[in-house]
C-alpha cells in the first residue's frame, strides 16, 4: 500500500529508537559492533525512504545519555563510528537536500566529533527536503530539566515571572521546539517503552512497537508502519464523533 503523501495519512514527523543492533549481530555470531555498522545502513534506507514519502522530519535515538553504562569498547565502537558515517554522509545528506541537526548534550563527545557535528549541522543548513535530526546523548529528562533551568534563569533575570511558566513556556524550551512534535513513534527490536526519549514531545504521538530488530529494519518495514498511522484516529482528547465531524465540515 503506498499512501498519498497529500493526505493526512501520513505523519509529518517520525521518531524512532534504532534498537536491536546488538542482537542481530549475536544472533550471527558476530561482534556487537558488526550490528551498529549495519545499523547505518538501515538509517540510509529510512532517510530515502522519508525523502520519497515526502516526510519533513525524521529523528533517531542513536545514543542516548544512558548508554554510557555500556561496555567502554563498545562505546569506543559507537564513537568510531559516529566519526566515520558523519565523514562519509554528509555529502550524499547534501545532494539529497537533507538538513541535519543534533540533540543532546554533546559536551561529552571528543572535540574531535564535537566539531564535525557542528560542521555537518552548517553544512547541510540550507536544506529542506527532510528534517534529519540525530539524538545523541540525549535523555528525555535532560532535556525537561534543561528547559526548565533555563525558565528559572529567566525568572531571577526578571525577564519571566513564575506564573507565565505554562506547557506552553516549557514546550519552547526543550528540543525541536521550532518543529512539528512526533506524529508517529517507532521502536524496533521487541521492546516496548520508549526509554526517556522525548518524554515532553510524545505527549500525543502515535506509538508503533515491532519485533524486528533494527538492522533489518527496511522499506517496507516502514511502509507497514506507515500503513497502521494511517488507521488511527487521532483525538487529542476529542471524541471520536467529534473528530468525524470535523473531517466532513
Amino acid at each position: 500500500m503506498t499512501l498519498d503523501s497529500n493526505t493526512n495519512s501520513l505523519p509529518r514527523h517520525i521518531a524512532i529508537i534504532m534498537d536491536g543492533n546488538g542482537r542481530w549481530a549475536r544472533s550471527r555470531l558476530l561482534p556487537r559492533y558488526v550490528g551498529h555498522r549495519e545499523g547505518v545502513k538501515s538509517v540510509r534506507r529510512a532517510v530515502e525512504a522519508c525523502i520519497d514519502q515526502h516526510i519533513e522530519v525524521l529523528t533517531l535515538f542513536a545514543f542516548s545519555s544512558e548508554n554510557w553504562r555500556r561496555p567502554s569498547e563498545e562505546v569506543n565502537r559507537i564513537m568510531d563510528l559516529f566519526v566515520k558515517t558523519l565523514k562519509k554522509e554528509v555529502a550524499s545528506l547534501n545532494r539529497n537536500g537533507v538538513r541535519l541537526r543534533f540533540i543532546g548534550e554533546r559536551r561529552a563527545f571528543s572535540k574531535k566529533l564535537q566539531y564535525l557535528i557542528a560542521e555537518a549541522e552548517q553544512d547541510t543548513s540550507g536544506n529542506s527536503k527532510l528534517d534529519l535530526v540525530i539524538a545523541a546523548n540525549y535523555g528525555g529528562q535532560w532535556d525537561i530539566s534543561e528547559a526548565a533551568r533555563t525558565l528559572a534563569e529567566r525568572v531571577q533575570a526578571g525577564e519571566l515571572l513564575p506564573q507565565d511558566i505554562n506547557p506552553d513556556a516549557i514546550a519552547a524550551e526543550v528540543a525541536l521546539s521550532d518543529l512539528p512534535p512526533p506524529d508517529l513513534f517507532i521502536r524496533t527490536g521487541g521492546e516496548r517503552r520508549i526509554s526517556n526519549f522525548l518524554l515532553w514531545q510524545l505527549a500525543y504521538t502515535e506509538l508503533y512497537f515491532t519485533d524486528v530488530l533494527w538492522p533489518a529494519f527496511n522499506e517496507r518495514e516502514l511502509q507497514s508502519a506507515l500503513s497502521w498511522y494511517a488507521n488511527r484516529q487521532r483525538r487529542f482528547g476529542r471524541t471520536g464523533e467529534q473528530v468525524e465531524q470535523q473531517k466532513g465540515a
